[in-house]
């Protein structure tokens, strides 16, 4: 009982350190201190793990750890499966975690085999085929299946698929169409990578003052959010940064 007791209160004293370094609000700390295990159940599931799925640089820890322990398992698990009952749950399973796995040329191919019948023209199917395609600089390809995936589904709405849209078109190299999917990015996606992407096109396209406008729009968003934001942002954060310091570096010679 000691060494439980010890153990539990050492959760504790961790998670309240989490809760007051990542900025949430401090009545989590009552709630963990004042309910021991629920409590911290509880800001586990309400706050931290709802920021692991949707932070893609937790994402890619997260993955990086599961692959160097067992990078096939859980893929061989689901190919088990679907060799058992070919299903299109098992069968778009299988291509979800070949995309996360970067085995995009067995990804491409999965989301088309779903990509059948009432499914043909499924918004989450065309969006992994278009990604798995973008990952193999497919872009002309993935701009058409994203295209088509619009016309398809006119009130779909992804701003992931926005963002990769809007790459294709950086890629294709038409800047003037990727400069104005980009300039709406900047207002409207869920992080900062949308608005950096735009200041480095920008910058790119010899627009170095709007670049740095830009950059100055995410400082200021940076500022005003919470830590645990900036913390997730951090890597989109020190790239502006970087950028800023280029574009000064150039201006000067």
């Amino acid at each position: 009982m000691p060494l439980l007791a010890g153990i539990s209160l050492l959760l504790q004293i961790i998670l309240a350190i989490h809760v007051a370094k990542t900025g949430r609000n401090l009545y989590w700390i009552m709630i963990i201190v004042m309910l021991p295990l629920i409590g911290g159940v509880a800001y586990l599931v309400v706050e931290v793990l709802p920021e692991l799925r949707n932070n893609p640089s937790a994402r890619r820890t997260v993955r990086a750890v599961a692959d160097r322990i067992n990078p096939e398992r859980r893929r061989q698990q689901i190919a088990d499966q679907l060799a058992l009952n070919n299903s299109l749950e098992n069968r778009s399973a299988l291509a979800r975690e070949s995309l996360q796995l970067g085995d995009f040329v067995n990804a491409e191919r999965l989301f088309r085999e779903c990509l059948t019948g009432p499914y043909q023209t499924d918004p989450t199917f065309m969006l992994g085929l278009a990604e798995a395609q973008a990952e193999q600089a497919k872009f002309a390809e993935a701009r058409q299946v994203l295209e088509a995936l619009i016309a398809a589904n006119p009130d779909y709405q992804s701003h992931d698929g926005h963002l990769l849209y809007a790459r294709c078109l950086e890629a294709l190299g038409e800047y003037p169409a990727a400069l104005k999917e980009f300039a709406v990015l900047a207002s409207s996606y869920p992080g900062e990578e949308g608005r950096l992407r735009y200041a480095k096109l920008l910058a790119q396209q010899g627009r170095p003052a709007d670049a740095l406008a830009v950059v100055q729009d995410m400082r200021t968003r940076a500022k005003r959010a919470p830590a645990y934001y900036r913390k997730k942002e951090a890597e989109w954060l020190e790239a502006a940064e970087t950028l800023a310091r280029q574009i000064g570096a150039e201006a000067a010679r």
